[in-house]
């Protein structure tokens, strides 16, 4: 099939700022790449890493970039927020969805694949013919969503991240349009076995210290505030130490929001027990991962299906994490302790830490576990899965 990809108009693909959609957009194009099953086109933003990226060689895959930085496409930016007004989306996204169109019309696609923009599908269905496939990664289409309708009835097929994401399409209508794809990452990138070039020295820890792990951007949906609570409860413990991976958002800005303020405020009485990294390349993060004996994942929100969980298995980890949205499909009792994000929660995250650091022999089976549940989220399963979905179309 000659396929499109409309890219969410955020970030840039290849993933050169990180981004979980963008890194599983690459999977899909490498397995195409190497598979030549289609000739798929990406949309995406322009950005300067993007140049010289090896990914640009493929010749099944195929990148046209929409400027949306330079000073005229600022410009033009403010012109049309201006004259458009009560959009889907904000402006911003609006104006790099109209720049992709006016090449994407010109083309002759078999099918156009949505990157998480259902407010795509609702535009597209007006203009184009093209069958409408959306890939949805977060909860954006339900009952309760602008035209929820219209946008569902447009589709000719959507590929949900997680089953919890599926059922709250369904909360709309029943329908067969919908298929789970698990998302997938690189085991032998995140694996216990690489070379690392970092050492618990750089961050002030010990080899005995028990380290705790945060990855993922900072926010109060994460649950990394109650983590430091929980930290707090057990400062008597100064073995214990947390390292607290990533930033407000993607890429390398260097501004800390308030939020990561009042977090490092907070932190103060055991601030040598705590450290926070700041943004980490998506490269890199496997060697941090690798100085950790168990990663936190405390999101107190339904998150649709994470990768940092996927992460954490393939680097052996056991997890603390909780029962909310696509969670419980990644993990299993054998490898995590799934927790309430009730009024306990600090408590119920002080225990477990505690439960794992008291008992290393429960540690190393929980490892063990997380090694063998990785196996089923490769990234050339997660590929496959989800062009298998696209043949019946």
């Amino acid at each position: 099939m000659k396929i499109a990809i409309l890219t969410s108009g955020i970030l840039p693909v290849p993933a050169v700022q990180g981004g979980a959609v963008e890194n599983l957009i690459d999977f899909y194009l490498a397995y195409n790449k190497r598979q030549k099953l289609h000739d798929i086109t990406v949309y995406s933003i322009k950005h300067p890493k993007t140049k010289q990226h090896p990914a640009l060689s493929s010749d099944v895959n195929h990148y046209y970039y929409i400027d949306t930085s330079s000073i005229i496409a600022k410009i033009l930016r403010t012109f049309y927020r201006l004259f458009h007004k009560d959009e889907y989306y904000n402006y911003f996204i609006e104006y790099y969805f109209e720049q992709a169109f006016k090449h994407l019309r010109k083309q002759s696609y078999d099918c156009i694949i949505l990157e998480n923009r259902p407010g795509y599908a609702y535009k597209l269905s007006q203009r184009l013919s093209t069958r409408l496939v959306l890939h949805l990664h977060n909860d954006l289409l339900n009952q309760n969503s602008k035209f929820h309708s219209e946008v569902l009835n447009s589709l000719h097929k959507i590929l949900t991240v997680s089953d919890y994401i599926k059922s709250r399409v369904c909360s709309i209508e029943e329908t067969d349009k919908v298929n789970t794809v698990h998302n997938g990452i690189d085991l032998q990138r995140f694996s216990p076995h690489i070379k690392c070039d970092i050492n618990r020295e750089d961050f002030g820890l010990s080899p005995d210290n028990f380290v705790l792990l945060f990855s993922g951007r900072i926010n109060k949906d994460k649950g990394v505030s109650e983590l430091i609570d929980a930290m707090l409860k057990l400062k008597d413990t100064s073995n214990i130490k947390l390292l607290i991976l990533g930033s407000s958002f993607f890429g390398d800005a260097i501004n800390e929001d308030e939020f990561i303020k009042s977090l490092k405020s907070k932190t103060r009485v055991i601030a040598d027990r705590i450290s926070f990294t700041g943004f980490i390349p998506y490269s890199k993060i496997p060697n941090y991962l690798k100085l950790a004996d168990v990663a936190v994942i405390p999101s107190i929100w339904d998150d649709p299906f994470p990768t940092t969980v996927l992460e954490a298995q393939g680097m052996g980890l056991p997890i603390i994490t909780t029962y909310r949205g696509g969670i419980p499909e990644e993990v299993t009792k054998n490898n995590a302790i799934m927790l309430e994000t009730d009024e306990h929660l600090v408590d119920h995250l002080a225990s477990a830490i505690l439960d794992l650091y008291q008992h290393p022999e429960k540690r190393q089976k929980m490892a063990a576990a997380s090694l063998e549940r990785s196996k089923l989220f490769d990234k050339e399963t997660y590929a496959k899965n989800f062009f298998a979905t696209l043949e019946n179309l």
